[in-house]
Formats: C-alpha cells, sequence, structure tokens
C-alpha cells in the first residue's frame, strides 16, 4: 500500500476564513454586545470579587470561623457568577439563548449577589481578628458588593427608560348608557 493512500497532507492548500489575526478562541470573543460602563461595572464586579477571595484565602487562623467560611463561600461564588455572566455575554452563547432571558437572569443574579455578598462583607466585618488579609478582604467585600447592586440599580434604571407597550384602547361600538 502507498503512504498516499494512509496519510493525508498536513498542510491545507486553501485555509478556511477562521484563520488569520483573529483565530481560535479570539474569533468567538467579543466585547460589542455590553455598553461601555456596564462592561467596566461587569469587569470590576470579576476583578474585586477574585480580590476579596484571595485576601480572605490569605488568613491562616481565625477566632470566629463562621463569618470567614461564609464570606470565602460568597465570594467565591460572585466571582464564579460573574464569570459566566461575562462569558454569556462575550461569546456566542449569548446568540444561542434568548437575550431576554440573559438580561433577566443577569439582573437576578446581579441583585441576589449584590445583596448576599453585603450580609457576608457585614458579618465577616463583625467576627474578623483584625488582621491585614481579613481587612483587605472586608474593603473588597464591601466594594464588590456595592459594584453589584450598582449594576442592579443601572439595569432598573435601563428597564424604566425602555417604552413600555400600552394596553390598546378598547373600541365600543355601541353607547355604554344604551
Amino acid at each position: 500500500m502507498e503512504n498516499g493512500a494512509v496519510y493525508r497532507s498536513t498542510t491545507e492548500a486553501h485555509p478556511g476564513p477562521a484563520r488569520g489575526a483573529r483565530s481560535g478562541l479570539v474569533a468567538y470573543f467579543t466585547l460589542r454586545r455590553l455598553k461601555r460602563t456596564r462592561l467596566i461595572i461587569k469587569l470590576l464586579q470579576l476583578v474585586l470579587s477574585l480580590l476579596a477571595f484571595i485576601c480572605e484565602e490569605v488568613v491562616s487562623q481565625c477566632t470566629l470561623c463562621g463569618g470567614l467560611y461564609f464570606f470565602e463561600f460568597v465570594s467565591c461564588s460572585a466571582f464564579l457568577l460573574s464569570l459566566l455572566m461575562l462569558i454569556v455575554y462575550c461569546t456566542p452563547v449569548y446568540d444561542k439563548v434568548d437575550p431576554a432571558k440573559v438580561k433577566s437572569s443577569d439582573f437576578y443574579i446581579t441583585v441576589g449577589t449584590g445583596l448576599v455578598f453585603l450580609v457576608a462583607s457585614i458579618i465577616f466585618a463583625l467576627t474578623h481578628d483584625s488582621t491585614t488579609a481579613e481587612l483587605a478582604a472586608i474593603v473588597f467585600g464591601f466594594l464588590a458588593s456595592f459594584v453589584f447592586l450598582s449594576d442592579f440599580f443601572i439595569m432598573v434604571y435601563e428597564k424604566r427608560k425602555e417604552p413600555r407597550p400600552g394596553k390598546p384602547e378598547a373600541t365600543v361600538s355601541e353607547p355604554l348608557n344604551a
């Protein structure tokens, strides 16, 4: 048997359109679906929740550990949820899902995460041992919760600005007091 029948050439004669400067995963990534302010807020959510989680992970010992563990869970969850929403907005997943459902999910995830992060930051602030890492985690936690809640209020404001479909006027064919 000749080698040509078993092996194909490894070089393509005419590379497809996905080749070039924007190839691979970068070709599927776009930042155009979010307005600039919302993109900055989403990136701040991601970075601040990650910093809160990292600072909390540096803590080596604690006296009242319940607040620390709750903060750890919430900060990690906030980071993963904000990463998930950013991935959905910036990849073709957004095109495969109903945009109204993406916005609704983002709305509820943002308000839920912001409120729970605020509660976790308050609890951790009340139970910490005053180490530098704990104080940094608390500051990043409060900042992240405020960014999540400000994103929620921006979404509420934008939702109120959208025109709502009104009820159609009922046409009456005969007089009301007939």
